[in-house]
């Protein structure tokens, strides 16, 4: 077998897992907006575009849930709530900002590799 590669059904069940959580289109936005320090709900959904509340309340309850994400209550009236990555979720980043480089600098080699391939096969224009 060789480094790194993992055969096992219970390695391949956990990393699904992990993967699973991490890799939605939210979490990794909302991990790389955290990156910056704590931000309260209003901050957070302001500026990961696009997010409906509901859906920015089930990602943050779930990087809560899972140890990557702390939220703390300020005792304001209103109460205040703010998000802050946890020393898991800032060792998050290192992957997130990796991939997030590397989909820039090979978009433009996947569109072009997508238009050739769609030009040779129409039927995987779907």
């Amino acid at each position: 077998m060789k480094p790194g590669y993992m055969h096992l059904t219970g390695d391949c069940r956990a990393i699904s897992e992990v993967l699973a959580r991490i890799g939605d289109k939210w979490t990794v936005l909302v991990v790389n907006l955290l990156g910056g320090g704590p931000k309260r709900f209003s901050e957070i959904k302001r500026e990961v575009g696009g997010i409906s509340q509901r859906m920015l309340t089930l990602t943050l309850r779930a990087l809560e849930r899972d140890g990557l994400v702390t939220r703390t209550v300020h005792p304001t009236v209103p109460p205040s709530v703010e998000y802050a990555l946890t020393e898991l979720g800032c060792s998050l980043q290192v992957p997130v900002r990796a991939l997030g480089e590397w989909a820039l600098v090979n978009q433009q080699t996947m569109a072009e590799a997508r238009r050739r391939f769609d030009a040779t096969c129409p039927r995987a224009k779907s």
